[in-house]
């Protein structure tokens, strides 16, 4: 649908800049608009793309403003700024959203629905708390290595030998060092507690879910990287093959290319870091059993590459697999998922 009018929005916490432009580039209107005014305005306009950087607060108000009938583009931030003339403020920003919407080879991001953003919510909140008791695991242990005490590796290790201490340790008279461990004994189990319900939530999301059930049957994908990918992509079709959906989660190599010659570098690392880290994890367990389980492929290139460049290469193998069963569904068939 072609539109005579482009709005640019600049979306903030409070104050929101809007720059209305032509087709042809020419700027009509620049408005400052407080957080209450948006709706209003946006109801009075005649039907436009409007067009966003893609952050905090983007989805929710491409969602409400495609309620009013308007085409709602995101853009990534990284596109935007090569557009900002001069100094940075929030009128020229509103400005550069515009012209860089203009540009008939950009990219733009698809919304996400409020169902990916509660399944977003879980996953955030879980990586929160596992932040959290590492963190406190961490503390465990090296104040216990100040009374020579060691304890192997492993969270389920950690709380049997901080529960055989404070056994050994019940009738002791240092009244204070027992209060201390006994407190972060509890502090790490309600933790755990925690995760452990996050972590049944999405098993269960995941087993209902058809296409986070699909990927959850990839190798090195379980339920906790497959939920976290149908929460993160939107539209599988806003790429157009497997390999810009691995550039797009940062696992393709970075290039340096001049005068005819390719140089080839490391992996990009750009995109969802968390969706990355997921995958690389999950590609380090299959790389580890990949004797046992004779995968020549992933041997020959451990053999080649190393453990941990094999892992990341795998990695960008099952990124491909993923767009495939994202975009293509029932026409996609892979052995590596048994069906």
């Amino acid at each position: 649908m072609e539109y005579n009018t482009i709005i640019g929005l600049d979306i903030a916490k409070n104050v929101f800049h809007a720059c209305k432009m032509g087709r042809e580039g020419v700027v009509l209107e620049r408005k400052r608009l407080y957080r209450s005014d948006v709706i209003s305005y946006f109801s009075n306009s005649p039907k436009s793309l409007v067009a966003m950087e893609s952050c905090g607060g983007s989805s929710y108000w491409a969602r409400e403003l495609e309620k009013l009938g308007h085409t709602v583009r995101l853009i990534s931030a990284q596109f935007v700024k090569p557009f900002v003339k001069s100094q940075k403020n929030d009128a020229l920003d509103a400005e550069a959203i515009c012209e860089a919407a203009l540009r008939p080879q950009m990219r733009f991001v698809s919304p996400n629905t409020i169902t990916q953003q509660d399944l977003q919510n879980i996953h955030r909140v879980r990586s929160r708390l596992v932040k959290s008791r590492t963190m406190l695991a961490n503390q465990i242990r090296g104040l216990l290595m100040e009374y020579g005490i060691v304890i192997p590796q492993g969270i389920s290790k950690l709380r049997t030998a901080l529960v055989e201490i404070l056994c050994e340790n019940d009738n002791s008279q240092r009244d204070l060092w027992r209060v201390t461990f006994s407190d972060l004994h509890e502090e790490l189990a309600r933790l755990t507690s925690r995760i452990e319900f996050y972590d049944k939530k999405i098993l269960e999301l995941c087993r209902a879910h058809p296409i986070a059930s699909r990927l959850s049957k990839l190798r090195g994908i379980g339920p906790i990287t497959a939920t976290a990918i149908v929460a993160a992509v939107a539209n599988p079709y806003d790429f157009k093959n497997g390999r810009q959906f691995a550039a797009w989660l940062g696992l393709v190599p970075r290039q340096c290319s001049t005068g005819g010659k390719t140089k080839l570098l490391g992996i990009t690392k750009r995109g969802d870091k968390y969706l990355r880290k997921l995958l690389v994890h999950g590609a380090r367990i299959e790389t580890r059993f990949a004797k046992k389980r004779e995968n020549t492929w992933l041997l020959s290139l451990q053999g080649r590459a190393g453990f941990n460049k094999a892992a990341v290469a795998l990695a960008n193998k099952n990124a491909r697999h993923i767009w495939a069963v994202l975009a293509l569904e029932d026409k996609y068939k892979n052995k590596a998922m048994g069906i």
